[in-house]
């Protein structure tokens, strides 16, 4: 039920020699949401995973994959989760958790058991995950889009106006290092993250969704004076390495989901780069 895979971590001067093909293998994640799969990638920046389970004939049941040399996969991580799909619940140790659309789940360390379950197998729940490395337990937490820390960010004029959900995030909810949350761009608005900022301390993933059919959504990606893009479709996720920006712009407002792991929890901990120094 569980297919994985390795990315290593890639200097900036080897990046800036990469051709499209080269920049979408290291760094584009495009087999998500596959049905009655557990999908991972572990990234060896700070040791993210970022995935995806699909329950559709049966259950799904959360186990360790080779790299964690682990008995069970939270035997040292914790996980966040959220539901971009129909209605369903995760059983974390015999308590279950219902997870309509767009709600999250954050699992503490140290619980073996974790099993995804659709409510409809008509209309799945899509769980997309990410994970990191934990040092403490802390208590499981279920966090609705409503109970969201909301930031409202950007202008209409400038393109980018759009709602920050901070879901899995020290405000909200107690975490050793994995932070989530989901941002959402008001109909006009195309850009994200823009300005656009590195932080050193924290590597991150960014899960697009909500694109039309027929949209797409340019992400950027780089050293500031050393940029370059991936074109993203629908339930696809990117790495962005500690040096590097994570900006995007669609062809039609969507929404994306960030996750981060590294040095602190600080969410403002960033370096904003000035639009016209962007090169």
């Amino acid at each position: 039920m569980t297919k994985y895979s390795s990315r290593y971590a890639s200097s900036p001067e080897a990046v800036k020699k990469y051709d499209t093909q080269e920049l979408r293998s290291e760094f584009l994640i495009d087999d998500l949401m596959q049905e009655d799969e557990i999908v991972l990638t572990y990234s060896h920046y700070d040791r993210y995973i970022a995935g995806s389970a699909v329950p559709v004939k049966g259950n799904l049941v959360l186990e360790s994959i080779d790299p964690l040399k682990a008995s069970y996969f939270l035997e040292r991580r914790e996980i966040g989760i959220i539901n971009v799909g129909g209605s369903g619940s995760i059983v974390v140790e015999g308590k279950t958790y219902a997870l309509g659309f767009k709600d999250a789940l954050y699992i503490g360390s140290g619980n073996k058991e974790v099993i995804f379950k659709s409510d409809d197998s008509n209309n799945p729940a899509k769980y997309y995950i990410n994970s990191a490395p934990a040092h403490t337990t802390y208590p499981t937490v279920k966090v609705s889009l409503a109970e969201a820390n909301k930031l409202e960010l950007g202008t209409m004029e400038t393109a980018n106006h759009r709602t920050v959900n901070q879901m899995i995030i020290g405000s909200v909810v107690t975490t050793c290092q994995l932070q989530m949350g989901m941002t959402e761009l008001r109909p006009g608005s195309v850009w994200n993250t823009m300005p656009a900022h590195v932080h050193d301390r924290r590597m991150e993933v960014y899960f697009y969704l909500d694109i039309p059919e027929n949209q797409a959504v340019c992400h950027f990606m780089g050293q500031p004076q050393e940029t370059r893009h991936i074109w993203m479709n629908n339930h696809q996720a990117v790495i962005s390495p500690p040096w590097s920006i994570h900006s995007g712009s669609g062809t039609s407002n969507y929404t994306f989901i960030w996750g981060m792991a590294g040095e602190n929890l600080d969410y403002g901990d960033m370096d904003v780069c000035k639009i016209t120094d962007l090169r």
